[in-house]
C-alpha cells in the first residue's frame, strides 16, 4: 500500500493545488501521472538532461529531483503555464521561426529554462544563454536555431524598447 499520508500544498501554473501524495513522490511523476501535466518529459530521472524543467519560484529545476515535499508551498510552472492562453510566450515564438526544435522532446525543458533567462535579462548575451543552457540536452537541432531565438527575443525587445 502506498503511503498517501502527506498532501502537497503549492501553486501550479497559477492555480492552487491541494493533493495526497507520498513526500518522496518526484514532482515529475506527480505533473505527469497524477495531474495530467504532460508536457513536461521524463527521460534520464537523474537531472542530467532537462527534458523535465520547471520552474520553482521562478528558477529552472529539474523535476525528476525534485519531492513533493520540497515544493510545499511553492510556485511551480510548467511548460503549460508558459504561454499566455492561446498567445505564445516570445520564447516560444522565436524557437518556432528560427528552428529551435526539431524532434521536441527536449523543447519544452528548453523553453522552461529560456523564460527564466529571458524574465531575467531580456536580452542575454550568446554566453549567457549558453551557460543558462547548461543543464539541457539537445540531441537533434544542434543548438543554433535555439540561439538564434535567444537572439531573436533580445532584439525584438530592443526594437519595442
Amino acid at each position: 500500500m502506498i503511503d498517501t499520508s502527506y498532501v502537497l500544498e503549492c501553486s501550479i501554473n497559477g492555480k492552487a493545488v491541494s493533493i495526497p501524495v507520498p513526500a518522496s513522490k518526484r514532482m515529475s511523476a506527480i505533473l505527469r501521472d497524477d495531474l495530467l501535466m504532460t508536457g513536461t518529459k521524463v527521460s534520464c530521472e537523474i537531472g542530467r538532461c532537462g527534458a523535465c524543467m520547471i520552474l520553482l519560484d521562478g528558477q529552472p529545476v529539474n523535476s525528476c529531483l525534485l519531492m513533493a515535499y520540497q515544493a510545499s508551498g511553492k510556485e511551480l510552472t510548467t511548460i503549460e503555464g508558459i504561454s499566455a492562453g492561446e498567445e505564445l510566450h516570445p520564447i516560444q515564438e522565436a524557437m518556432l521561426e528560427e528552428g529551435g526544435l526539431q524532434c521536441g522532446y527536449c523543447t519544452a525543458g528548453m523553453v522552461v529554462t529560456l523564460t527564466a533567462l529571458w524574465e531575467a535579462n531580456p536580452a542575454p548575451t550568446r554566453a549567457e544563454a549558453e551557460k543558462a543552457l547548461c543543464g539541457n540536452i539537445c540531441r537533434c537541432t544542434g543548438y543554433e536555431g535555439i540561439f538564434r531565438a535567444v537572439e531573436k527575443c533580445g532584439l525584438s525587445i530592443k526594437r519595442e524598447g
